[in-house]
């Protein structure tokens, strides 16, 4: 069971999006993949169509509590693609997690329980912040994947994630490698897209993956019907690059299969 946390501290840069529909697409080709929505928010739940009062079990219950990842993980309409919901008491989780001693490795611990039982991909979609919550995710990971607008903040954010991978490394999880950045919201019109996509492959390299998001309609309106934007509308643009984007995924998930 290989775990990646998809995570950026700054907000609204297709983090939850990029969970869906990479999770929907891994899944669509076999993988049994789990999706656990770590932000308070419960947008990849809502994403996905699993309503408020579904959410008996959440990932507040798997990170506070004794629950196993059995216990709290409940099917969605994508044949293949569960999912461990998130309701708003994970909001004071980062609070009650100051009383325990492994803080930092409470996910960690409730992954370790049901590694390799019934899943082959968990994708953690972490919340817009660098707290306790995204660093349980990224100790419990073996992989990060980095979805990243194209706009000039962006990179500042960026360089502050890297560095904070770099502490996580060295204090917590020497195993947690970057998977990839992924550009999102590409607007081949506007010429700082084009800047901002050049900038960060001249630094990151083939670090970056070849495909981009590009901003699309189709993709802002999925959520509101409860299911991906590959089930929504398969033929527009954003979907056809989501399904590009899971073959780099895989082909890169191969390669670290084979290096482990």
């Amino acid at each position: 069971m290989i775990c990646i946390a998809i995570a950026n501290q700054k907000g609204g840069v297709g983090k939850t999006t990029t969970a869906i529909n990479v999770g929907t697409a891994l899944a669509a080709i076999g993988r049994r993949v789990l999706l656990i929505d770590f932000d308070p928010q419960g947008n990849a739940s809502t994403g996905l169509g699993i309503s408020r009062a579904e959410r008996e079990h959440s990932s507040y219950d798997l990170l506070v509590g004794d629950s196993d990842l059995v216990d709290v993980a409940i099917p969605t309409r994508v044949p293949g693609l569960d999912i461990v919901p998130a309701t708003q008491d994970l909001s004071g989780a980062e609070i009650e997690l100051i009383e325990f001693e492994a803080r930092t490795h409470r996910l960690d611990a409730a992954l370790a329980r049901d590694r390799g039982t019934r899943w082959d991909v968990v994708l953690i979609d972490c919340p817009p912040s660098l707290g306790l919550l995204t660093i349980n995710a990224m100790v419990a990971s073996d992989a990060l994947l980095v979805p990243l607008q194209c706009e000039f903040f962006a990179l500042e954010g960026l360089s502050q994630l890297l560095n904070t991978v770099e502490r996580i490394r060295s204090r917590f999880n020497p195993g947690l490698s970057i998977l990839g950045v992924v550009l999102t919201m590409y607007d081949r019109r506007n010429r700082l897209t084009d800047q901002v996509s050049d900038d960060v492959r001249a630094v990151l390299g083939q670090v970056v993956f070849e495909t981009v998001i590009p901003r699309n309609v189709r993709l802002s309106e999925a959520p509101s019907h409860g299911v991906p934007a590959l089930i929504y509308d398969h033929r527009c643009s954003g979907s056809e690059a989501y399904i590009a984007l899971a073959r780099e995924v895989i082909e890169r998930l191969n390669k670290y299969k084979k290096a482990a």
